[in-house]
């Protein structure tokens, strides 16, 4: 970090410092070590070349466990100026931003944003850019992501060395653009080249663009559903304009995000390297069936998900959810079950929940931010899912005094 971003930190004050506390190791993040890259047969193969749910993260996304820095820009037109502090925009993110990547990681991941804390007035209308929710990064156009990174590079090259952070969080001033009730337009471009370097010669790439605000209680998550693109993670949600009822819900913010807290699946902490390898047991075909304790996800320690695959490319998976800091809306804890697939573009439904009690209408239904009929998805001891393809079947055989849920796997049989 260059000189000049160091006195711009030390112009923030309180704010800045407040958030670089909060973003120091942990004891449990110093005791609990990165887990190793997904590995095995349950590490499903896929979609090597964008975000996906395949086990391994392809090369130039940001790494998602250890110390990751986040340079965090911000941005304002001639047109939408800034009215409020760019200290202010940065406590709508920080320091729970932090707070929640660590909490869901066990202490694997030390988020450290590093802001500059000074509005970057870009020299052109907003609607000169064309910011729509399908713009593109395209390096041939005048408008777009591409000439909007450009001038912020511009801005800020002499001041900022691109080579020491791992993701670039770009906060526009929330009055640029409709209001998110209206349109989203927040977007992330992660992964490869995006046809653009800064002067130190670092391609500028997984990198969050913020627009306007989110509603619900927990607002900020928007940040950690873009900033989980950045890492590898694909959306849940469709995206494909099909008017089909949610994959996912509020079981994981890469589907609903607004709204009230909920907590990432473990599939996507193993693929993100929080889980450790004895965390993960893995049924692969042809098995014989198993008997598995899980340890809730809000807990740490314990198995955390049972892997059956039921092809190359696709798996059931099993792990406990209960009610916890991060899982507020869960109204019937248990066992919940999710098919992955692995060569499934983003937005296409990579992954998608079995609901235990289809067509119910939810068990949360007091938070409009909150799809409810997902919400009462998983299944309660004495309940069995089988799935008829493939074999594989999951059985829930009771609760114990500790939390932890028993199951029996049945392999899938296939190939």
């Amino acid at each position: 970090m260059r000189q000049k971003i160091s006195a711009v930190l030390v112009a923030g004050a309180v704010t800045a410092a407040a958030v670089a506390m909060d973003a120091s190791p942990t004891a449990a993040a110093l005791a609990t070590p990165p887990g190793a890259p997904p590995s095995g047969p349950c590490a499903l193969r896929g979609i090597t070349h964008d975000v996906a749910e395949s086990a391994a993260t392809p090369a130039g996304f940001a790494r998602s466990h250890g110390t990751v820095r986040a340079l965090t820009l911000f941005i304002d037109f001639p047109d939408a100026r800034a009215t409020i502090t760019p200290q202010a925009r940065y406590a709508e993110f920080f320091p729970a931003v932090t707070r929640f990547f660590r909490a869901s990681s066990y202490g694997r991941l030390d988020y450290r944003p590093v802001p500059l804390l000074k509005w970057l007035r870009m020299s052109r209308p907003l609607a000169a850019y064309r910011i729509q929710r399908a713009a593109t990064f395209d390096p041939h156009s005048h408008t777009g992501y591409h000439a909007l990174s450009r001038e912020i590079v511009r801005a800020v090259d002499d001041s900022v060395d691109f080579r020491a952070y791992d993701v670039i969080n770009v906060l526009a001033a929330p009055n640029a653009g409709p209001p998110a009730a209206r349109k989203v337009l927040s977007v992330t471009f992660s992964g490869g080249d995006m046809g653009l370097r800064t002067g130190d010669r670092v391609p500028f790439r997984n990198a969050s663009f913020i627009w306007s605000r989110q509603s619900g209680d927990s607002a900020y998550r928007i940040l950690n559903h873009e900033n989980g693109h950045d890492f590898g993670l694909p959306d849940l949600y469709r995206t494909d304009g099909r008017r089909v009822a949610t994959p996912v819900g509020h079981w994981d913010p890469m589907d609903e995000d607004w709204g009230p807290s909920s907590d990432f699946l473990g599939w996507h902490k193993w693929k993100l390297g929080w889980l450790a390898a004895d965390q993960v047991h893995c049924a692969p075909r042809r098995g014989t069936p198993a008997e598995h304790t899980l340890t809730p996800v809000p807990a740490p320690g314990g198995t955390k998900i049972v892997v059956i695959p039921t092809s190359p490319r696709t798996a059931l998976v099993a792990e406990a959810r209960t009610r916890g800091p991060l899982d507020p809306t869960v109204c019937r804890p248990g066992i919940l079950i999710y098919r992955v697939t692995t060569n499934v573009t983003s937005g296409r439904g990579p992954l998608r929940v079995v609901d235990a009690t289809p067509r119910s209408g939810g068990c949360f239904t007091t938070d409009r931010h909150v799809e409810p009929e997902l919400t009462d998805a998983a299944f309660r001891p004495g309940a069995t899912y089988a799935d008829r393809r493939s074999g594989a079947a999951v059985t829930v055989l009771g609760e114990n005094p500790d939390g932890t849920y028993r199951i029996r796997a049945v392999p899938a049989r296939w190939g």
